[in-house]
């Protein structure tokens, strides 16, 4: 396809059935998780060996140890080196992380320890950006340690209201390094991101569906807080919100 020469088209999944589907219908990434509705954490390490051995297209990995913000304990840290050091073994193309300090400053010492260990991956730095205190501080010290992407929705809750942020961004990043719009990246406003200059996308393409339980406990809607999935809801992939997608991408070339 056209598109795929000049765009990348990363799409979020957190199951190997959403993997799969999303590489058949196009996408030229997979950005891997475990827990979507969490913002996305660390997938289970069978789960990333299944999908990279099966998939052609790079697959990067989240390495993400909790929910919440991006301040990490030592503990935590320690979690996420050691599964930076199981992507790599289960066949990973890249990873996606990103570590802040209290003020909102990146933390530099420690993403520098843990691109040492991912070397010589792919490396994205997530939305963990859209929470600093000085996005364009930020951004020059996340070149300077040699992050190939920043995943951004240019610090406002979409990438839409964040446009002026995000041109402002790939301006300044020029040539060295990626600015990737993240975040209700849809067909209505393809055209919009990719006039601000933005050349990579990242989305999820999925839909809820009720699950194949005929048995069921009325009494219990979820094992957790009630959220806008229930116990018997799952989720697929959305090849009708793909095909929108990429037929958007073709008909601004």
């Amino acid at each position: 396809m056209l598109y795929q020469n000049n765009m990348i088209i990363e799409v979020c999944v957190d199951s190997y059935d959403t993997a799969i589907a999303a590489a058949k219908a196009g996408a030229t990434r997979i950005e891997l998780c475990a827990a979507l509705g969490e913002g996305g954490l660390t997938p289970p390490v069978s789960l990333i060996q299944k999908v990279c051995h099966d998939v052609t297209i790079p697959v990067y990995v989240m390495i993400r140890p909790r929910p919440g913000d991006f301040l990490y304990s030592h503990i935590e840290f320690e979690l996420m080196k050691a599964d930076v050091a199981a992507a790599i073994r289960a066949g990973a193309k890249g990873v996606v992380f990103g570590i802040l300090n209290a003020d909102g400053s990146v933390d530099i010492s420690r993403c520098r320890t843990l691109m040492d260990l991912a070397k010589p991956l792919k490396i994205t730095f997530h939305r963990a950006f859209d929470m600093t205190a000085d996005p364009f501080l930020a951004l020059e010290e996340i070149i300077t340690l040699g992050f190939n992407n920043i995943l951004t929705s240019g610090q406002r809750q979409v990438a839409e209201d964040g446009l002026e942020m995000i041109r402002e961004l790939v301006k300044r990043a020029g040539q060295r390094l990626t600015i990737m719009a993240g975040s209700g990246v849809n067909s209505g406003n393809i055209v919009l991101l990719q006039e601000a200059g933005v050349k990579a996308f990242h989305f999820t393409c999925r839909k809820k569906i009720s699950g194949g339980m005929q048995f069921r406990n009325g009494a219990l809607q979820s094992m957790g807080p009630v959220t806008s999935a229930g116990e018997y809801d799952i989720f697929e992939f959305d090849k009708s919100k793909m095909e929108s997608i990429l037929m958007a991408f073709k008909n601004v070339q």
